[in-house]
């Protein structure tokens, strides 16, 4: 199905849940260097990024975000190693779902019915 869209939240336990958001705020960092911009960029503010990014880092015995703090060198931060290798995973994880509902659901595209106009879509 060429428009299906997956959006994966993954339970790795009671208070370890990594989803949509969370990634994609973990990227927005990795490409501008820093938890306010990525937050801009995504419409949260600084506060709201900062506590995503914190609970992410505290899910996780080594960091995913390397923070400095700003003043006159300017703060920064950057995504470590181990940042990059499970951001990496969940967009391979993101895009063998993307190939498996082509897979399953591909045969039934065909059938959709066009959408109502002025309706939205259903949730699912």
């Amino acid at each position: 199905m060429a428009g299906a869209v997956p959006r994966l939240r993954i339970l790795l336990g009671p208070d370890h849940r990594l989803g949509p958001g969370k990634f994609d705020l973990i990227e927005a960092i990795g490409e501008t260097g820093s938890i306010s911009a990525a937050g801009r960029r995504l419409g949260m503010s600084y506060r709201r990024a900062w506590l995503l990014v914190d609970q992410v880092n505290r899910m996780f015995r080594q960091p995913v975000v390397l923070a400095a703090a700003g003043g006159a060198q300017g703060g920064g931060a950057r995504l470590t190693p181990f940042g990059q290798d499970l951001l990496a995973a969940y967009r391979r994880i993101e895009a063998r779902t993307r190939d498996a509902i082509a897979e399953e659901l591909g045969p039934f595209e065909a059938e959709l019915a066009p959408p109502e106009p002025g309706l939205d879509p259903p949730g699912g």
